[in-house]
């Protein structure tokens, strides 16, 4: 049975993770629950409209389970090992182990406080919605059309990227199709007879899945570069060095109060130099791509959406501090400011702009064949 092909009207993978990086930096500006929970909510929407049914769209509930796990260890940190926000509502008093003098500033156990279990509820939530924030891109962006967008200087390390993206989401599609294999034959699919009964399948698989990949990128010439002048691989190693350096003391000016006449300038200093180093190490590795994704209007539309989102969570950050981190000491019942949610909201766009994929159709057109011609 032929499937059809989705390619047309579908924006370039880039902006689904320029999207999601937004949302994430949207959600490291706040600790407030309200706004935390409303940036999951949106990620989790978008992602529920838009994934298709490949194996990587099936990586967002392994994040999410991560983000759970992440939440739950952060409090019970906060009940084992204490709280550094002091409290006066205690919860409950736990047996404290005593400790050598040399670990003074440690404790194990001890009295467990409202506050305390509040700032460690904040504090997980923050990093949990950054989780998800991640699952969502890895959900949506095409891993395969993603590493074609790349520059030619960074094809090599992005091959390696995207490997290491996807091991996770096949490594839980071979789980999903394992349990379910064991269910249809009676046998136990739970607990750690049947978790150690399914791990050695899943490695052999996955080991499989890396000499077959190994010799397809053999086969394809991965790996192979031109001949290049010294002179020119020097520079390009300066100018790309010298760029990343840039950006980063750049980066560093512009979130700091100290660095706000130097940090622009450097920063775009930084990335024209980066960007010229790219340029001229793109000629080290010559190749031609079939069928290369454009960056068009609804690509505009997914990623303006995000960076929107990042910059008025920003702007609100510094100017209403008290409404996106409310305070514990005293225990205050969090609100939810209008503004920073309607920014917030704003990431729903790509939800209507964008049109759906067709359930069980492909990503990237197969190449023509004689027999069906383009």
């Amino acid at each position: 049975m032929r499937t059809r092909t989705i390619r047309t009207g579908t924006p370039h993978p880039g902006a689904w993770w320029v999207w999601a990086l937004g949302l994430g930096t949207a959600a490291s500006r706040t600790t407030n629950p309200l706004l935390l929970t409303l940036l999951v909510v949106v990620a989790g929407y978008v992602v529920a409209t838009h994934r298709t049914d490949a194996p990587w769209s099936r990586s967002y509930t392994a994040f999410v389970k991560l983000a759970l796990a992440v939440l739950l260890l952060r409090v019970a940190f906060a009940v084992v090992l204490g709280s550094p926000v002091p409290g006066s509502h205690t919860i409950v008093t736990l047996p404290e182990l005593p400790l050598p003098h040399w670990a003074q500033g440690v404790r194990i156990g001890g009295r467990v406080t409202a506050e305390g279990l509040v700032f460690a509820v904040y504090d997980g939530l923050k990093l949990a919605a950054l989780l998800v924030c991640v699952g969502a891109a890895n959900a949506l962006a095409n891993p395969a059309r993603l590493l074609k967008s790349l520059p030619a200087a960074l094809y090599e390390v992005g091959v390696a990227v995207v490997v290491a993206m996807t091991f996770a989401p096949h490594l839980v599609a071979d789980v999903q199709r394992l349990r379910a294999a064991r269910r249809l034959r009676g046998r136990p699919d739970r607990g750690l007879r049947g978790l150690a009964q399914v791990v050695l399948p899943v490695l052999e698989g996955a080991l499989e899945r890396s000499v077959a990949l190994a010799a397809a990128m053999d086969a394809r010439g991965y790996g192979r570069s031109a001949e290049v002048a010294p002179a020119v691989r020097r520079t390009t190693a300066a100018l790309t060095l010298g760029g990343l350096l840039g950006v980063c003391a750049g980066t560093y000016g512009v979130l700091t109060a100290e660095g706000g006449g130097y940090g622009l300038p450097v920063l775009f200093a930084g990335l024209a130099a980066a960007l010229a180093g790219l340029w001229l190490g793109g000629r080290r590795s010559p190749r031609t791509r079939y069928r290369p994704d454009a960056w068009g209007p609804r690509a505009w539309l997914v990623s303006a959406s995000g960076v929107t989102v990042a910059a008025l969570l920003v702007v609100a950050a510094a100017y209403e501090p008290s409404a996106l981190h409310p305070g514990v000491v005293p225990l205050t019942a969090p609100t939810l400011p209008l503004w920073p949610m309607a920014a917030i909201l704003l990431g729903l766009l790509p939800a209507f702009a964008v049109p759906a994929p067709l359930k069980g159709a492909r990503t990237a057109p197969p190449p023509p064949t004689p027999e069906e011609p383009e």
